[in-house]
């Protein structure tokens, strides 16, 4: 069985006997862990064999940037936010160079050894505290400076062995609202959004295998949400910027999505417009919904070789990571990083 275009959320720390039957459903192509999922190191890596079993095809999905959103925690490194660590490289950008990469190989290493794919990293909005929703999750402010920044820990990310997914097309960092609330409006002109916001993923599209579009409106550009428009989607990102990764929607929960309808007309407009994989977290109800709705149009999915690159691309241990004397310099270092 192929990967279908659904990524949901499961309830707790295992699968109940209704997760296990719906993770068979064709339509599901990938889980999303959150905290409720996750109670010791040990846990998790039996809850991702145990659907790597029923489905091995599946994707298996985290977020864990860093700073406030961080989902695995006890006996894993805690990353500072990435501000933290664009600001040091602002100020010794070889320093921070070599830091940022060693912090994006042991994230992902990190996340693999625990049975992920990967982490929904990097963040390419660019920000200070201007939304609160991003502020310290964006590397840097200034847009050649952050997408220098990123490229070090895509780097990492990539020698590790992790794909890495930029968010949020085509920049959240601009707007004050929180989409996860409302949906927000930006109302910049593409010239100005094309030499700032866009700069990082101008840059950083051919090293990405996935991209998160934002549940944001840019009414002097287009009038639907970025994440359901052919314009974004097919036009800029796919066309004028030459991407051939994966496009993710955001969760099509949040309240930021709702000015497309209902689930069932999110995911369709979402797939229409060109993402490859909805993802629907936090109401089983919707998931279903959406799932019904896919099973109507599985002649119009998008292709399942594409959500194939989204797949680790090497396997990690703890024994391994926990004897490596990188990861112990990497701890020591961002250690001095976290205090000052």
């Amino acid at each position: 069985m192929s990967a279908g275009p659904l990524m949901l959320d499961l309830e707790g720390p295992e699968l109940s006997a209704e997760e296990r039957e719906l993770v068979m459903r064709p339509e599901v192509g990938g889980i999303i862990m959150f905290a409720r999922n996750i109670v010791s190191r040990g846990q998790i890596a039996e809850l991702c064999q145990a659907i790597r079993e029923l489905r091995a095809e599946l994707l298996l999905a985290v977020d864990q940037e860093g700073g406030r959103v961080q989902r695995l925690r006890e006996g894993y490194t805690l990353l500072p936010p990435m501000q933290w660590l664009g600001d040091l490289f602002r100020h010794d950008e070889q320093r921070g160079a070599e830091l940022l990469k060693d912090t994006g190989w042991l994230m992902a290493a990190e996340v693999m050894a625990s049975g992920f794919d990967f982490s929904f990293a990097p963040v390419l909005d660019l920000d200070r505290s201007r939304c609160e929703v991003i502020a310290d999750r964006a590397f840097c402010d200034e847009p050649e400076l952050a997408a220098r920044a990123i490229a070090c820990f895509i780097a990492g990310m990539h020698e590790a062995g992790m794909p890495a997914t930029g968010k949020h097309f085509p920049g959240h960092g601009g707007v004050v609202a929180d989409s996860h609330l409302e949906t927000p409006h930006d109302l910049r002109s593409f010239d100005v959004l094309w030499r700032h916001d866009l700069l990082p993923f101008r840059v950083l599209a051919p090293h990405l295998q996935g991209v998160m579009p934002g549940h944001i409106v840019f009414p002097e550009i287009d009038t639907r949400a970025v994440g359901f428009s052919r314009y974004w989607l097919r036009d800029v990102l796919r066309g004028q910027l030459g991407f051939d990764g994966v496009i993710f929607s955001d969760d099509l929960s949040m309240k930021g999505a709702d000015v497309a309808g209902g689930f069932d007309q999110k995911a369709e407009q979402a797939l229409d417009a060109g993402c490859d994989m909805v993802l629907v977290c936090n109401n089983r109800e919707g998931a279903l919904m959406v799932a019904d709705c896919l099973s109507a149009r599985a002649d119009t999915w998008p292709d399942a070789d594409r959500l194939r690159r989204m797949k680790a691309r090497r396997s990690w241990s703890w024994p391994v990571l926990e004897a490596s004397d990188r990861r112990a310099s990497i701890i020591e270092r961002l250690a001095r990083v976290t205090k000052h």
